[in-house]
């Protein structure tokens, strides 16, 4: 069944319109906290080749550059998803921030803000540290007792103090933490996000589901799901988000990107898992970002595509990132593509739904109703 989306030029004209004036005579702003939504790409490359660590910048892995964060900006996006790699940002155990990596991410932040995009920044390492998983003892000469769990938190603290401009930059704590327990998971993501909170970091915490962070298995799990683990996931501040990914094809995984067969199931198997999870975080006053989701090209991948984004066109939805653009995807299938090449057709759908200030919605949502205070 062909999928329609109600026209709303009258709408968006006026949007643009209100945009266009709010920005007259005043700087481009990243609004990583005064946007009502948050919707755009990862821009992936800092987490490339994750068998050369810390590996060579620019032969190993890539930042981006000022040229594809003006282009994301331009089609209508408001922020980006940043994926990088811990070893590459502290390189050894209980180290320094690396400087010169640290620049790199500073000079990406500063750019992007300039382009109008809030960055998520994006620790890709699945709860792991080189050979090490969270919750690990480390070698000698660490103090005796120290896990990666406390050096996980104090990474947290000392990149939260290199950047707490909240209104540039959002935390993502940590994508698909698959390699521990979700239970595992669930503590250590609740002890980072009171750590930064007490440390007066203010920003936006992105707090992902346990094992692949699958929205499709929310609900699964003989003892512990992510819905039981991250029902009472508490921020004082009210600035913690859910991060859920989920990708189309047969296992769920985004790894069959051919554009037909196991491409994308039919969009209409994906209806009642949204709902169910809405109504979730509904209950539970939490909020829900769709940190990763991707298509290959084919009109039945871009039918998927449409409903997943009709399907979060809601104030239980912060928002979304599309994985992912960037300049070394090459013939990657669900790259979207960017300046000076053809049009990738999964940008149509995109831009049908990035958020525009004063269209869908004139503020940021209010926060849900707090928590009462932990036992």
């Amino acid at each position: 069944m062909t999928i329609l989306r109600c026209p709303r030029p009258l709408k968006r004209a006026l949007g643009l319109l209100s945009l266009m004036l709010a920005m007259v005579g005043s700087p481009s702003q990243a609004g990583c906290l005064d946007q009502a939504r948050l919707t755009g790409v990862n821009l992936a490359g800092a987490e490339f080749n994750t068998k050369a660590l810390p590996g060579i910048v620019y032969k190993n892995y890539t930042y981006p550059s000022t040229a594809e964060l003006n282009y994301i900006a331009a089609q209508g996006a408001n922020m980006i998803r940043l994926p990088f790699r811990w070893e590459r940002l502290q390189q050894t155990v209980n180290g320094p921030l690396d400087p010169a990596e640290l620049g790199r991410l500073h000079t990406t932040v500063n750019n992007a803000s300039a382009a109008g995009l809030c960055v998520l920044l994006d620790v890709h390492n699945y709860a792991k540290y080189y050979q090490y998983k969270l919750g690990d003892p480390l070698p000698t000469p660490s103090p005796e007792g120290t896990t990666l769990t406390t050096m996980f938190i104090a990474f947290w603290l000392a990149l939260a103090a290199e950047f707490p401009d909240a209104n540039k930059v959002a935390f993502g704590l940590m994508n698909e933490p698959a390699n521990i327990p979700l239970n595992s998971w669930a503590v250590i993501a609740k002890q980072t996000l009171a750590e930064l909170r007490a440390a007066d970091a203010t920003n936006l915490v992105f707090v992902s589901g346990g094992r692949w962070s699958g929205l499709h298995d929310w609900f699964s799990g003989l003892e512990y799901s992510n819905a039981s683990e991250f029902s009472d996931l508490h921020d004082p501040l009210n600035r913690a988000i859910i991060e859920v990914h989920q990708y189309t094809d047969s296992d769920y995984s985004g790894t069959h990107t051919t554009s037909t067969g196991t491409g994308c199931r039919p969009a209409d198997q994906f209806n009642a898992k949204f709902e169910r999870i809405t109504e979730w975080a509904k209950t539970h006053q939490q909020t829900l970002f769709l940190g990763e989701f991707g298509v290959p090209r084919s009109s039945e991948c871009l039918l998927t595509l449409t409903r997943f984004l009709e399907l979060m066109d809601n104030n239980t939805w912060r928002g979304w990132s599309y994985w992912a653009a960037g300049g070394w995807w090459g013939s990657y299938p669900l790259a979207l593509s960017g300046a000076n090449q053809a049009p990738a057709p999964q940008w149509e759908p995109l831009k049908a739904f990035f958020f525009r200030a004063g269209e869908d919605e004139t503020s940021p949502p209010q926060p849900p109703v707090p928590h009462p205070a932990n036992p």
